[in-house]
């Protein structure tokens, strides 16, 4: 059984012996807080924080990060609170305590609640200190290294939140090691037939190919020497995961796999790798399309690397790593070489700093976020950054996700540029803005001051930043909406009272605030405009003692067209500008506007004060869909001639579909229409082709 004193042997090759004092301090301080509890394996309890400690220690994590990893379970599993650990170790560690623990103490729905509140705490806490990720992911690959204890399905939900969450953020972080060890275990664990299955098949499959591989190896030690070219080269064999994540994505075969077997060249300069590059290429014909050069540009997890596919002597393709040894600590460690090689390593301080970006970034999507759910799936994207690289006019690199529009461009640059973007151009051509990015494009975002998102921007948006940005400010831009509409309407029923909201006390104010358990009277406004609170009810409140003689017919709403997202229109009567309306409150929906004659209105005459009269503004124009039936005698040409008879107005034809076929057929067609002017011109114009026989307006029933 591995012990304090193997670790603290481990820890003296680069701790001083007061620190690591301190550590054994915490060790004997964790092992007493857990004293009687066990794991399911039934090993003493404290065996798992020494263990996470031990894995920490490979990456030479400094003195405080050691003794968190100690004490990360104290908050959560045992009496001791986050003061008395600030008392005996120092604020620090005990933030850092805190961050790793989990959430226990909240109630959840269900559990992807609670694990969207876990790791949004833990993204939070990553945020003021990075180590917290260094330690969760530390604590999660122990755990994972011990999984066969658990019951089955413990193992299955264990094992997906794994791939799911921290193999990503492993990945994120550079911390190739970690994320290959944690999904291989989590493979085996959720899909132990499969896993079992393909590592026979890649046994049975490339078993030869990794001696041959190996045999290669020598030939080119043996060549880049004659150039004297200093290398290490090793095997490196695609791991299991990653093969059966590509079979599925790419749906291809384990034999169309092109790099199941590679080989990865170790050097000691720059420079070398390019001249490694060469020598490769002048001896094995390279596949085109399969190089990629990641010194030049890095990925955004901070990794370094020449990739080439070639194919070998056998006639099967291989692929080639080149890159120093600086960037293969970087490439294996991630931001925890930060620790191991913080003296000497520029690589590794560069990875830390993309890393410590990105969990800045997080700060901001937070922040933005309505719930711990909706902040997860914002990030979820950025933890899976198969990236594009595009330029800026000015010939910045911004790293984007495989995906990426100019819309996450955009917000990518700066957030106020995101807010009022309009349009953009790709490699100076005008393009939509729901153009998918590839890499080496020049993208410029074209503004104006008073532009805002879009809605629609959400459909193709995908990085998390503009996707939080964006639900931002549609949030805000419907609360303002609300509170708009709310004073309307709350304002129209004051009206039946001979007064208005100016007019209404501070007592009266308080008094209905009170009663409906909102802090603020915008609070009420919003929650009149949609529709929790109607304005008719809110006002008797007001004036309980009102005499009912004395009210007044209130005066109609009218729609002006710039209501925004809380003022829509019925599909099941499609009114326009023009048609005898009224109006429905809808819970959270706002205002559903009916024709007069429709007969799902019907279905609202249980309440009656949800019910409002309405009228159209004089200057509107709304651009609204409706349906016409049309009957015609189905001869040659038919359809074209009705098509063509509207085809040189501005009327926008959405459909056209044929819903009954015979001697006299039926069609329906769906078009863009602002006024009943412009529907009787329609309709005029469409009864003028000789063929029909009739034109209604679509009028659909739902019960």
């Amino acid at each position: 059984m591995y012990t304090i004193e193997d670790l603290a042997s481990t820890l003296i090759q680069y701790l001083s012996y007061e620190q690591v004092a301190d550590i054994k301090r915490a060790y004997y301080y964790a092992e007493q807080a857990h004293d009687g509890q066990r794991r399911k394996s039934g090993e003493p309890y404290v065996i798992h924080p020494l263990a996470v400690a031990q894995i920490l220690a490979e990456f030479r994590m400094d003195c405080d990060g050691l003794v968190a990893a100690l004490l990360h379970d104290v908050i959560e599993d045992t009496g001791i609170s986050r003061e008395a650990l600030t008392e005996q170790f120092g604020e620090g560690v005990a933030a850092l305590v805190d961050g790793v623990s989990k959430l226990t103490h909240l109630e959840f729905n269900n559990q992807l609640e609670k694990q969207a509140h876990n790791f949004q705490k833990m993204a939070m806490a990553m945020a003021d200190d990075i180590r917290v990720i260094l330690v969760k992911l530390a604590d999660r690959l122990h755990n994972m290294r011990t999984l066969d204890s658990m019951p089955a399905h413990k193992k299955r939900r264990i094992a997906r939140e794994t791939l799911d969450i921290y193999a990503p953020i492993a990945n994120r972080l550079g911390m190739y090691n970690v994320r290959i060890n944690l999904e291989s275990l989590a493979f085996q664990a959720y899909y132990p037939m499969r896993a079992r299955m393909l590592n026979r098949a890649i046994n049975k499959k490339y078993g030869q190919r990794i001696k041959d591989t190996e045999k290669l190896g020598d030939y080119l030690k043996s060549e880049l020497a004659a150039d004297y070219i200093e290398s290490d080269i090793s095997i490196r064999e695609k791991h299991i995961y990653s093969i059966y994540q590509k079979m599925q994505k790419k749906r291809r075969s384990l034999g169309e796999i092109m790099d199941v077997v590679g080989v990865r060249i170790i050097t000691d300069k720059h420079d070398s790798c390019y001249r490694i590059l060469g020598v490769i290429h002048s001896l094995f014909k390279p596949v085109e399309g399969r190089f990629k050069d990641y010194i030049a540009v890095p990925k955004s997890n901070g990794y370094q690397s020449l990739h080439t596919t070639v194919v070998g002597t056998n006639g099967l393709p291989m692929e080639v790593q080149i890159r120093t040894q600086e960037m293969n600590m970087v490439a294996d460690n991630g931001i925890a070489a930060h620790w191991a090689y913080k003296t000497t390593s520029a690589g590794a301080s560069n990875s830390h700093d993309r890393a410590t970006k990105w969990v800045k970034s997080l700060l901001e999507i937070q922040q933005k976020a309505g719930n711990a759910i909706e902040f997860v799936d914002n990030v979820k994207n950025d933890l899976f950054p198969d990236e594009v690289y595009v330029f800026t006019p000015n010939g910045e690199i911004i790293e984007l996700p495989t995906g990426a529009t100019p819309v996450d461009f955009a917000y990518g640059v700066h957030t106020e540029i995101g807010n009022t973007c309009i349009s953009c151009r790709i490699n100076r051509r005008l393009s939509p803005l729901s153009t998918q990015l590839e890499s080496g494009q020049t993208v410029e975002i074209i503004t104006a001051k008073k532009a805002q998102p879009n809605v629609a921007w959400l459909s193709f948006a995908i990085t998390g930043k503009a996707r939080a940005n964006i639900r931002h400010y549609l949030k805000d831009k419907q609360r303002e909406n609300a509170i708009s509409i709310g004073t309307r309407l709350l304002n129209r029923s004051l009206n039946t009272f001979k007064t208005n909201i100016e007019h209404l006390t501070t007592d009266q104010i308080d008094q209905v605030l009170a009663h409906y358990q909102l802090e603020s009277m915008d609070d009420l406004l919003e929650s009149v405009g949609k529709g929790r609170h109607v304005g008719y009810l809110v006002s008797r409140q007001l004036f309980p003692h009102f005499n009912e003689e004395e009210l007044i017919s209130p005066k109609s709403f009218k729609v002006n067209g710039s209501e925004g997202m809380l003022l829509s229109y019925a599909k099941c009567c499609s009114p326009i500008p023009g048609d005898p309306i009224v109006g429905f409150v809808q819970v959270e929906k706002g205002i559903i506007i009916h024709h007069q004659n429709c007969p799902n209105i019907q279905d609202h005459l249980t309440q009656p004060e949800r019910y409002i009269h309405m009228a159209w503004g004089k200057e509107i124009e709304e651009d609204l869909n409706i349906s016409l039936i049309v009957s015609y005698v189905n001869e040659r040409g038919a359809v074209a001639k009705i098509a063509s008879s509207i085809s040189d107005t501005d009327y926008q034809v959405s459909n056209l579909d044929i819903i009954e076929r015979g001697r006299i057929s039926r069609l329906r067609l769906n078009i863009t229409i602002s006024s009943r002017v412009g529907l009787a011109d329609v309709m005029r114009r469409i009864k003028a082709v000789r063929c029909v026989e009739k034109v209604t307006r679509e009028t659909i029933v739902s019960r």
